[in-house]
């Protein structure tokens, strides 16, 4: 018993640690931001208010870290999983700032994937006992590794589409983890907690709760991924403890698998490219059918946990069958995803205004100027001063 409560202290202290480095760093970060060029602009397909910094991911990862060297307790897996995504930060963050192809990011993601099945060993070798056999993968196993840790770090990368959504996200597949696991087994997730801690300084400023909005960056949201996509695989595949099964990796990441799927399966469809950015996600369906940011972002986050809890219900379900339940459910989601994106895109729309600042939000450097048009309509007349409305991302 005392060693347990020693070691609940020990990654306590490691979580607020990497919570308070997380905190420093974008403190730090933001300075330096705009002088590097990581900030994210308004366009055709992001619209946000004013120049946004890039620096969530980064400032989180390196609360990991902290916290990771605080707990003290890092062994091969977890090292070269942090060497392996400090690379993936890096690039993430040029392609913040160059805007990388998709060609050179995928190229990077394969070699830190390869690299870490190499040096541990880790990979997945089976999708367990299914229908009364055991599915051993054997040389399929590297390539579909590589596979599903590319596809969840960007599935991830796809979510990160409101404010607080891939991190919210990530808060509720690392909670699902733990609740499959019943009996927490702190050796694997001991990342994933710290992880939790780091993202919560993020998600403040990135909600507007404390200081000045930030972005998660594709560094961040790669990195979200990258770590729970290895972690998610070394619990299911490790042949000792065999701690999560296959099946339940996929309901623990539930929602940007699904979503994921239904963008890539229309846009192929429409002869596009899979990777191509769009509008199309269920966020952006949300948005435009006449849901706020707020609602959507609660809206998808409890669908998440109802994912996650329905992924519990399965483990009574014989063998096999609970393989069987995801499939149908992502069918289900694939078919209603591509009509809502039909319907939407045949009915008429109105142009979106232009998010606008209030004064007060505006750069020091900035001057908001009253148009001439509005100064010669109000000359002459009793005027009541500048009505405030609330800016919207």
């Amino acid at each position: 018993m005392g060693l347990a409560n020693m070691q609940y202290s020990r990654i306590l202290i490691a979580c607020l640690t990497a919570a308070c480095v997380s905190a420093l760093a974008i403190a730090i970060l933001y300075r330096f931001a705009e002088s590097w060029g990581l900030v994210d602009r308004p366009d055709e397909r992001k619209h946000h208010v004013g120049h946004i910094p890039l620096i969530g991911g980064l400032a989180a990862f390196i609360g990991v870290i902290a916290g990771t060297l605080v707990d003290g307790q890092a062994h091969l897996f977890t090292n070269v999983l942090l060497a392996t995504a400090a690379v993936l930060a890096v690039v993430g963050a040029l392609d913040d700032r160059f805007d990388l192809s998709v060609r050179a990011r995928l190229l990077v993601q394969t070699a830190a994937v390869l690299a870490m099945v190499a040096i541990t060993g880790v990979q997945i070798h089976t999708l367990g006992h299914l229908f009364g056999k055991e599915f051993e993968l054997g040389v399929f196993g590297i390539p579909l590794t590589v596979v599903a840790v590319i596809g969840l770090l960007n599935a991830f990368n796809m979510m990160d589409g409101i404010d607080g959504l891939a991190g919210t996200l990530a808060l509720v597949s690392i909670g699902a983890i733990i609740m499959y696991q019943g009996q927490p087994q702190w050796p694997g997730v001991v990342v994933l907690v710290l992880l939790a801690g780091a993202l919560v300084p993020y998600l403040a400023a990135n909600l507007g709760l404390v200081g000045r909005k930030i972005f998660l960056g594709d560094a961040g949201s790669m990195v979200v991924g990258y770590i729970l996509a290895w972690t998610l695989i070394h619990l299911s595949q490790d042949r000792y403890t065999h701690e999560l099964s296959t099946i339940d990796v996929l309901w623990c990441v539930a929602l940007p698998v699904l979503d994921t799927i239904a963008v890539m399966v229309r846009r192929i469809r429409e002869g596009k490219s899979p990777f191509k950015p769009d509008r199309g996600h269920i966020h952006h369906m949300m948005l435009r059918a006449g849901l706020g940011p707020r609602t959507t972002l609660v809206a998808l986050v409890m669908l998440a946990i109802g994912l996650a809890l329905t992924g519990m219900l399965t483990h009574s379900l014989a063998p096999g069958s609970n393989l069987l339940a995801f499939g149908a459910l992502t069918v289900i989601y694939v078919t209603a995803m591509g009509r809502i994106w039909q319907k939407q895109q045949a009915a008429p729309s109105l142009p979106q205004p232009r998010p606008t600042l209030e004064a007060a939000e505006l750069p020091s450097n900035v001057v908001r100027l009253q148009s001439s048009v509005t100064f010669l309509s109000s000359y002459g007349k009793r005027t009541e001063g500048p009505k405030r409305n609330s800016a919207s991302k």
